[in-house]
């Protein structure tokens, strides 16, 4: 029944397109991860009125944000080639896409990571300053705790938005799912390719959000 569904799916080269965008995303995911908690938690801290307040280094890191949140990925992934053969030694390939899907997704969940940050109560932060609390123990036992759910519902929201992107960074070579429906399926017209590609990161994308629907709900006591 397959064969008569998917008649020109190679079934072995979409299992290897199928690995690759799930290390390119799972890769990129976790430097995300670190680097926007890090910038969520910097434009938070630095904002007026928080613990570490200060404009200048505040306007800094939101420029830095919204410049590269701002710049399409595909145009992003061009000019960060230069920076790209650099750190990895070339531009070609799964492993040169992942700088470029990390630095073009940090910001957007950075910016998450903030949103989650404010909704915390200024009274638990309060509280945690009269009873002496040092700035990483605030960090540590309030911060991170008190915006856990925002911050895996953000994570989540983005690892979606890397599945797209990996497609997108079929221009550099880097293989995956996109770069197969394109080039096997759409330019070959086999629609069944496209429509098997499409149908496997849809599984993806759906499985992603699942997983983090279900560690939110566990995370959130309210």
């Amino acid at each position: 029944m397959f064969d008569q569904l998917f008649p020109n799916v190679d079934v072995e080269k979409a299992w290897e397109k199928t690995l690759e965008t799930l290390y390119m995303t799972g890769v990129s995911l976790i430097w995300v991860f670190i680097i926007g908690i890090l910038f969520g938690l910097l434009l938070f801290l630095t904002e007026k009125g928080n613990l570490w307040e200060n404009k200048f280094a505040h306007g800094l890191i939101a420029s830095v944000v919204n410049i590269f949140r701002s710049i399409p990925f595909v145009i992003l992934i061009v000019l960060l080639l230069p920076f790209t053969k650099f750190l990895v030694g070339t531009i070609i390939g799964k492993e040169a896409a992942i700088p470029a899907l990390i630095i073009g997704s940090a910001p957007f969940y950075a910016r998450m990571v903030e949103i989650g940050l404010r909704e915390i109560d200024k009274g638990v932060i309060e509280a945690a300053k009269a009873m002496g609390a040092k700035t990483t123990t605030i960090i540590w036992k309030v911060l991170l705790p008190e915006s856990m759910p925002a911050i895996v519902s953000g994570v989540t929201v983005t690892g979606i938005a890397l599945v797209g992107y990996t497609a997108i960074a079929g221009v550099i070579g880097a293989g995956g799912l996109g770069d197969y429906a394109y080039l096997d399926g759409f330019s070959r017209n086999n629609n069944d390719v496209t429509l098997f590609a499409t149908f496997v990161i849809l599984l993806i994308v759906f499985t992603i959000q699942w997983i983090g629907d279900v560690i939110t709900t566990r995370l959130d006591k309210r």
